[in-house]
Parts: structure tokens; C-alpha cells; sequence
């Protein structure tokens, strides 16, 4: 019978990824907890309208890339393609935004129908942090602080940088969406096929193009800087000054944006060099409109998503596998007094195991197979003196100790 495989862009996450992955989940959680955010958790599929009224009709996440099917109560129902949308419509849903600022972490899977590469997969996985609630610059800069702490305590500290830029408020934004439509529009003759379409619709989505020859358009591009009022332009200055006193290092780069019309003020990205063309590891911005697109109150807010499966390929040391204690009865009638050390080793907080078959090698050959850090030895012998044989199995010594001290000897 044919072996059964994963799905086109999919995989399975075991031994070592798995630990790599749990190793950016678990420090990213331990981070955003110093820093005050919460973890929520929301459903992995939602109604299709919470992510085609927030990503916007004009965007390939809506128009190419999202798991959509209807139900069998006749839903339309869509797997989150990115969970910003997800969290606001829990804000709101939940009755929350008279309890605001909150502040977000989360973890978990993610869903597009995109080709399948290094570090990008049809189902992935992203850690985020959302800060709603809070209008100031500070709030921008300590959401970019968080995702720097993380990106530091991960180690990669020196293999990313801080892209940093603003789209200033909405006469701002007017103004410089007016100055690319006159830009591009002399140009229209040399644009791909897909950002004629957006320069229709949405002419800052073409700063996103891939295409070559549009790139080569952008480079020529108006910026918004020129473009900032006077209060964006104070916005801006406010958050760089924060992110200073913050220590977080920055570039600026005024071609990144955010395309969609709810996005104001900060938009950043953390890049490396280090991943070929899926350079970005983290990204962001605020998006003072979106809690109101979900049917909510307007609501400031601002925040950003990681990818786990680029972070881990980042990491320069895999987190090492958990070094068990093995307990080794000789003999069936050794097995009862094995079973009580076993859960007081457990009990204690240690990770222990014991093999359920095979002679006294064979379980010692499963111990050093494993990477057992000891083992405990038990016989008729020891039993009846009420002690056991612990061997550590890095240096070889072997020594008596009680059974009601063999927990606490071997706790680390």
C-alpha cells in the first residue's frame, strides 16, 4: 500500500525543528509576558468576511492566496491567512473595547495557497503582538521594542535590521496617493499587467510589486516625506526619538508600506540577509481603522506578526533535546519498586523513563541510546537494602543512593 505524504506545502515539525520552534515560541511568550502583553487564542478559521473586509479586495491574500470553502450550514468560511483581523474581531466580539489599551501576544498556525519555498510553507506558523488601544508614538515604539527583545533573545540580534518608515495621517497619505497615481500614470505603458489594475485601485500596493520592471518604476517614485503634515511629520520624529531612548537601532526606508486604507503613521520591518529573497522575519505597523472595519468603536491600535519557521532557520544553535533518567529494573520482581522511583523522579520534575521490555543490556542499550544523563539501577539486592544504583553516564561513576533520595539527588 502506498505511503500516505503531507500535503503540498505542508510538513511535519519533529525532533530538532520541533524544538527550534518551540525554543522561538516559548522565549517570545516569556518576552512579551516582561513587557505586560497577554496571550490570546482565537479560532483558526473564521467568517470569510473578517479577513476580505480588512485585507482589502485589491490584495493577493484575498484574490489568490486564501483557503476559502463553504460549510455545511452554507457559510463562507476562510483558515486565517494572518490572525490581526482575527484579534480585533475578538476585541469586539468579546465586549472589550471599553477596557483598552490591551495588549496581545500570540501563537500559532497560518493558511495561504502560495508556491511553497524556503522558509514559506502553505501552512505556517507566526508569533504577533498587537497594542490596541493606545494612539501615542510610544506605543509604536514599544511594539517595535518587544519584537527587537525577542529577535535579541533569540541571539539574532545581529542578523536582522530595523527598516523603519510612516505613511503619515490621512490628508498625508491623500496627498502623496495622488502624487503616485500622477507618477505612474506617465509610466502606465511600462507596468506589469497586475499593477495597472492597482494603480486603479490601489496605487500604493504597487510600491509592493515584484515584477522587475516595476521595481525598476519604484526606484523613481515619489516618497511620502515631502508629502507628511505637520502632525504625521511630529509622529514620525516622536517615534524615532522613542525608539533612541529605547536602544533600538533603525534604518529608514521610505518604500515600505502598507497598502490598505486603515494603516497610518509607523510602518517597519525587521530583514536579514541571511535568507535569500525571504528577507523579511518580522513586520508591521499601526492601523488606527481596523477595530472599526470588524464593527468596533474607532480604536487606535499597532502591531506586528514573525514568522516562526524563518526565525528558526535563523537560529545558529538548536536547543538541546531534554536528557532523560533512565531506571533499569533487573528482574520482574525489581519492576514494582521501579515504578514508585519513576514517578517520584517525575514528581520531582525530572524527566524520566524506564524501558517496558528486553533484558537488563537491553535497557541499558536504550538508556545510551536515548542520551540518558544517568540511570538508576535497582536489583533484589539494592531493593532490599532500600537504596539505589544511580550511574552517571557522562563520567561513569557509580554510586548508592537512598530510594527516597534518588529524586532529589538527580533533580537539576
Amino acid at each position: 500500500m502506498e505511503a500516505l505524504q503531507p500535503v503540498r506545502g505542508t510538513r511535519d515539525i519533529l525532533g530538532e525543528d520541533q524544538r527550534r520552534h518551540a525554543h522561538v515560541v516559548n522565549t517570545a511568550r516569556r518576552v512579551a509576558g516582561l513587557y505586560g502583553f497577554d496571550e490570546w487564542s482565537t479560532p483558526i478559521f473564521e467568517d470569510t468576511r473578517v479577513f476580505a473586509r480588512t485585507l482589502g479586495d485589491t490584495s493577493d491574500v484575498v484574490t489568490k492566496e486564501m483557503y476559502s470553502f463553504v460549510d455545511r450550514g452554507g457559510d463562507s468560511i476562510t483558515l486565517r491567512p494572518e490572525n490581526t483581523a482575527g484579534i480585533c474581531r475578538a476585541l469586539v466580539t468579546g465586549g472589550l473595547t471599553q477596557s483598552l489599551p490591551q495588549k496581545v501576544f500570540y501563537a500559532g498556525p497560518m493558511f495561504r495557497y502560495e508556491r511553497p519555498q524556503k522558509g514559506r510553507y502553505r501552512q505556517f506558523h507566526q508569533i504577533g503582538a498587537e497594542l490596541i488601544g493606545a494612539p501615542e508614538p510610544l506605543a509604536d515604539a514599544e511594539i517595535i521594542a518587544l519584537g527587537w527583545h525577542i529577535l535579541t533573545a533569540l541571539g539574532l540580534a545581529g542578523d536582522v535590521v530595523l527598516e523603519l518608515n510612516t505613511l503619515g495621517d490621512t490628508p498625508s497619505r491623500d496627498a502623496y496617493r495622488a502624487a503616485l497615481v500622477a507618477y505612474f500614470q506617465a509610466h502606465a505603458g511600462a507596468l506589469s499587467a497586475d499593477s495597472r489594475d492597482r494603480l486603479a485601485r490601489n496605487p500604493l500596493r504597487i510600491l509592493d510589486s515584484k515584477d522587475q520592471a516595476d521595481r525598476a518604476l519604484i526606484a523613481g517614485a515619489p516618497t511620502i516625506s515631502v508629502y507628511l503634515t505637520p502632525e504625521a511629520a511630529a509622529f514620525y520624529a516622536a517615534v524615532q526619538a522613542h525608539l533612541v531612548r529605547l536602544g533600538v537601532p533603525f534604518v529608514e526606508n521610505p518604500r515600505i508600506v502598507r497598502g490598505l486604507d486603515y494603516y497610518s503613521h509607523t510602518a517597519f520591518e525587521f530583514v536579514t540577509t541571511r535568507l535569500g529573497a525571504q528577507g523579511t522575519v518580522m513586520a508591521g505597523g499601526r492601523y488606527d481603522g481596523l477595530v472599526a472595519e470588524m464593527g468596533g468603536p474607532p480604536t487606535p491600535a499597532v502591531g506586528w506578526a514573525a514568522g516562526i519557521e524563518r526565525l528558526s532557520m535563523l537560529l545558529t544553535e538548536s536547543p538541546a533535546a531534554p536528557r532523560a533518567v533512565c531506571v533499569v529494573p533487573m528482574g520482574e520482581a525489581a519492576e514494582a519498586a521501579a515504578l514508585a522511583v519513576l514517578q517520584d523522579l517525575r514528581r520531582g520534575g525530572v524527566r524520566a523513563e524506564m524501558a517496558y521490555r528486553g533484558n537488563f543490556k537491553r535497557r541499558l542499550e536504550r538508556a545510551n541510546r536515548i542520551g540518558a544523563r544517568a540511570v538508576v539501577i535497582l536489583g533484589e539486592d539494592e531493593i532490599a537494602r532500600g537504596v539505589a544504583a544511580v550511574k552517571d553516564l557522562a563520567t561513569g561513576t557509580q554510586t548508592e543512593v537512598a530510594l527516597t533520595d534518588v529524586a532529589r539527588v538527580l533533580a537539576v
